[in-house]
């Protein structure tokens, strides 16, 4: 992980919060499972059917079936890969293997969206004879289809990206195959052949805000930005408030994997205080407050090098409190991000 200088603490007060990574119970395999075997056999029956009924609208919701049933396929090897113990140079383990599954979902959506969007566009121009008859009881199969397999995986834990990206790929699928039904229902009834490229349109647009979604949010944790809600300036003011702080840099927090939020700072507290009561009021807040429970804290006094490792400040000089928080970083090197210190404005 980037930007982490402080993961390891150093000197006599840094410490740890208790962690837990453990895989998440509720995202039950048994049904990814069952979501899969329905997808899987229910495409076989529409690829042939879309074919016989020359439906582009059939044909795009059995690619886009395929693509379901490999997004779920892939869930299932990220959450077995995720949930593998740390060992060796991977120290948090394989966890963000959910993250490639739901990123790779993503993309897969765009893609297919980009030459359905082709292939509709293209049979707006010059329709080809389509067979509403077919193309309706497929579809409405199809939708009962997927209603089970949406069901399914409401059931599995949705909190996961991972999840979330196997049931966006179904229930994108679901809305394509009501908009298909309807499809087939104008082409046979009124002749219409273009309402089934109309219809694959529709399922191109919401395969694109689908897999836009699942790309920047898995972008969001592989570029180690803080989770969704979380503003860090924020989590610095309120922990710079804590008594005996003196000041809060090189704060930074990052996901490791969906729901598993992190957090790393160096603290500097006042001469004399209490580095151990600091940094557990410290923790104590972002569990409860920020339910970050993977808080890696290297406290510190303001001071300098010297034969106690504290600097004395005199109560009545103000310039040589500001030369020891000068003196203090320098330490750090090249601090990352901005300087949050303790009084009416921190900034």
């Amino acid at each position: 992980m980037a930007g982490h200088d402080h993961d390891h603490e150093h000197g006599g007060h840094g410490g740890h919060a208790g962690h837990s990574h453990a895989v998440s119970a509720d995202a039950d395999r048994k049904w990814l499972w069952s979501a899969l075997v329905l997808l899987v056999v229910f495409m076989a029956g529409e690829v042939v059917v879309g074919f016989a009924a020359r439906s582009l609208a059939l044909i795009s919701d059995a690619a886009h079936m395929l693509t379901d049933a490999a997004s779920i396929a892939l869930a299932l090897v990220a959450m077995r890969l995720a949930a593998r113990p740390a060992r060796g140079g991977y120290t948090y383990g394989l966890k963000r293997a959910e993250i490639l599954s739901a990123q790779a979902n993503g993309v897969t959506l765009l893609v297919l969206s980009a030459w359905l969007g082709y292939e509709a566009v293209t049979r707006l121009v010059s329709p080809p004879a389509v067979q509403g008859s077919l193309v309706l009881v497929t579809a409405l199969v199809g939708v009962v289809v997927n209603v089970a397999a949406t069901w399914c995986l409401s059931r599995a834990n949705r909190s996961s990206l991972n999840v979330e990206g196997a049931f966006q790929h179904v229930l994108t699928d679901l809305y394509a195959f009501v908009a298909t039904a309807v499809a087939g229902a104008v082409v046979l009834f009124t002749g219409f052949v273009r309402a089934d490229a109309i219809a694959s349109l529709v399922v191109v647009a919401l395969m694109l805000r689908a897999g836009t979604g699942l790309v920047r949010d898995s972008a969001r944790i592989f570029l180690e930005a803080a989770p969704a809600g979380i503003d860090p300036d924020a989590v610095a003011d309120r922990l710079v408030a804590v008594p005996q702080v003196e000041e809060i840099h090189d704060l930074h927090i990052w996901e490791i994997t969906s729901n598993q939020p992190a957090l790393s700072a160096h603290v500097l507290v006042t001469p004399g205080g209490d580095c151990h009561a600091v940094q557990h009021e410290l923790q104590r807040r972002l569990r409860e407050e920020y339910r970050i429970t993977h808080a890696t804290l290297q406290v510190d006094h303001v001071g300098e090098d010297g034969p106690d490792g504290l600097l004395q400040i005199s109560p009545n000089s103000a310039a040589a409190a500001a030369s020891a928080g000068e003196q203090a970083r320098d330490h750090c090197g090249d601090t990352h991000g901005p300087v949050h210190r303790s009084g009416p404005h921190p900034h």
